[in-house]
């Protein structure tokens, strides 16, 4: 397989289904920015050293192809596959995994000033990203129709990147840092 094809050279992709849009269309940018989050999610679970913490990122991962695939396809020619949704259960997933590790964190009554530590910075980076395409995703929706879950899931990854970051903080033996008023 050629990794280059030429065909965008004028500045046009295609979606699922064949149609050529322009690659700043608003769905690019959506996927575009789920994939810039899928990156750092990678390099999130590469320097995490626990088994549990990388298994829940490689989901999170797979998940987010799913997303990427769901917005490129062009729903007016060509129907979704299985593989592009994402259920019901997949963001129940990420409640399970917030309410875990919440579960261990003492409450929380300040904003978090970021960068204790690498991963909990790292996963604020993460975080941050996942709201940029979750905006996007909801611009998106505002042109094309678009699966109420896709932009379910991203809200709730959010919350879970917030939570997992203060999860590594504990891990890391530090603590948060609050903003000072």
């Amino acid at each position: 397989m050629k990794i280059y094809t030429k065909t965008g050279d004028k500045g046009t992709t295609s979606l699922v289904g064949g149609q050529r849009v322009p690659k700043n269309d608003v769905r690019l940018n959506a996927y575009g920015t789920v994939d810039e989050l899928n990156s750092f999610l990678g390099l999130l679970r590469a320097k995490a050293a626990d088994r549990a913490d990388k298994d829940m990122l490689f989901a999170i991962q797979n998940k987010l192809f799913a997303v990427g695939a769901n917005l490129a396809t062009d729903r007016a020619m060509t129907a979704l596959s299985p593989a592009s949704l994402i259920e019901d259960s997949d963001i129940e997933q990420l409640e399970h995994w917030i309410d875990d590790m919440n579960g261990v964190l003492p409450p929380l009554r300040e904003f978090i000033v970021y960068g204790e530590d690498e991963l909990s910075a790292l996963c604020h980076v993460c975080r941050a990203v996942a709201r940029r395409a979750e905006r996007e995703i909801i611009s998106v929706g505002q042109e094309l129709t678009v699966d109420e879950n896709i932009v379910r899931y991203m809200n709730r990854l959010s919350d879970f990147l917030f939570v997992m970051a203060r999860m590594f903080t504990k891990k890391c033996d530090r603590r948060d840092f609050f903003w000072q008023k």
